[in-house]
């Protein structure tokens, strides 16, 4: 029997859930009331990778006198960055429109979902007419939007979020970032290596992380040039003319700093988007960390799923939400999914880089598992050299079994890097196996290699490991 099944949101979770379902036979209505693509590829990966592409280059040619070469009077168009960004969205989402329409058993709907019972979602389409679905499951995946802090004066003009920012031609001269998690340090980094001074106010750096990685990244980021203050949280934001004054506090003593800048930037994290879609009507439980699901992103009411950043899994990656929509649909079509869903790669695209996948050294001690730790440093590294990226490190742990258990990278290419890290965890790979495998020379994954070999005191460019 041919099963119904319709999926609410069209980003990174919703279209590969749709044709996941569409593979394994089943009959798809995809709702989404904006953009096919969601935020990842609309306003947010895919724009601010495209910029991060432009800070990099614009960071080299700072750096240019390092490689023996002279450039003069080089600056950034605004609209030009823009125009490209746009293409480049343009591009995919056209491409994923285009694989959508590929699957006959794929309907497309525009406009905006209402559930009416576990087996009925309404539609308002974009004509202003109602169209009422009957349905054997339903997947929502509304994904998230940007949440602003309690923080006074961020109806201010000039106080923004992210989609404002993406949107915008000029780059601000001083560019004021509270927030200093993943969305917070990306951008402060990107606009920075953009041209704008940037003030980033942070109570705590990167805090899913490792440790040794939330004390390496502020260092780095002041020697990119941007003024950098830990463990202070904004109190207030005031309008001055054309500027805007944030007055902050730091949390462990009674101390203010004021700073002004031309935009303040709100990055305190995303929060999901369930508004308008009945979710107490159908008697679906939710809070503000999300749909509350179970191990198999199953809503307590039976049938109904919720995938990506709208559930409260607290992982907010376009790639573990499609890993989730690939799970349900194949949950839904009766076949056991194979994928392993306890280890992602985490990855910050700053500059430099920051990546890590499985156990950081912080819960491998809270679970009281015996480990040990080796690390590698990128200034030891020939590649790394000639990139003229010698800044960080990978950072390798393993059990006692020898089972590679954590991977923490900081550096040139680390969202490259950490896959081979991603694989051994989620393989239950051990030390050997990365031993056995030889790698080329001169790369970047020498790194890894050396920091994975040191665990046993083979490293040859390396002194041994320190034990726990």
């Amino acid at each position: 029997m041919q099963k119904n099944i319709a999926v609410i949101g069209a980003g990174p979770g919703g279209y590969v859930a749709a044709i996941r379902g569409a593979q394994l036979g089943a009959n798809v209505y995809l709702i989404e009331n904006r953009e096919v693509g969601g935020t990842c590829l609309n306003r947010g990966c895919i724009p601010t990778k495209t910029y991060f592409r432009n800070a990099e280059i614009m960071t080299t040619l700072k750096n240019s006198e390092e490689f023996g070469i002279s450039v003069d009077n080089y600056q950034l168009d605004g609209k030009k960055l823009q125009n490209r960004k746009n293409e480049i969205v343009s591009q995919l989402v056209s491409g994923i429109e285009k694989l959508i329409e590929s699957y006959k058993n794929i309907e497309f709907i525009s406009g905006k979902a209402n559930l009416k019972d576990k087996n009925t979602v309404s539609v308002k389409l974009c004509s202003g007419e109602e169209r009422e679905i009957k349905v054997d499951n339903i997947v929502i995946a509304t994904g998230s939007k940007p949440t602003m802090t309690e923080t006074k004066g961020i109806e201010l003009e000039g106080v923004i979020t992210s989609d404002e920012l993406l949107s915008m031609e000029e780059i601000p001269e001083t560019l004021i970032v509270v927030g200093g998690g993943v969305i917070g340090v990306e951008f402060a980094s990107i606009y920075n290596g953009l041209g704008s001074h940037v003030i980033l106010l942070a109570s705590r750096m990167l805090k899913n992380a490792d440790k040794e990685i939330q004390k390496r990244i502020t260092p780095l980021l002041k020697k990119q040039g941007i003024e950098t203050y830990v463990d202070i949280r904004a109190k207030e934001i005031i309008k001055e003319g054309d500027k805007l004054r944030v007055i902050a506090k730091y949390k462990t003593k009674d101390k203010e700093i004021e700073v002004v800048g031309d935009k303040v930037l709100i990055a305190s994290g995303r929060g999901p988007v369930v508004e308008d879609l009945n979710l107490d009507g159908v008697g679906i439980e939710y809070s503000h960390k999300g749909i509350h699901v179970n191990e198999d992103f199953e809503t307590n009411i039976d049938g109904i799923y919720a995938i990506g950043d709208v559930n409260d899994v607290g992982v907010q990656l376009a790639h573990v939400a499609s890993n989730q929509g690939v799970y349900v649909m194949e949950k839904i079509m009766g076949i056991e999914p194979v994928i392993n869903l306890d280890v992602w790669p985490n990855c910050v695209f700053c500059i430099p880089e920051v990546a890590h996948v499985g156990m950081t050294e912080e819960e491998a001690k809270e679970k009281n598992i015996d480990y040990k730790v080796s690390k590698f440093l990128f200034g030891a590294n020939g590649k790394a050299l000639t990139l003229g990226e010698t800044d960080g490190f990978v950072k390798v742990m393993a059990d006692e079994k020898n089972k590679i258990i954590g991977v923490h990278i900081i550096g040139p290419h680390a969202n490259d890097l950490i896959h081979e890290g991603a694989l051994a965890i989620s393989n239950e790979l051990e030390v050997e196996n990365i031993a056995k495998t030889i790698h080329a020379h001169p790369t970047l994954s020498e790194a890894f290699y050396e920091a994975t070999l040191g665990l046993e005191g083979q490293a040859i460019h390396m002194a041994p490991p320190r034990k726990r």
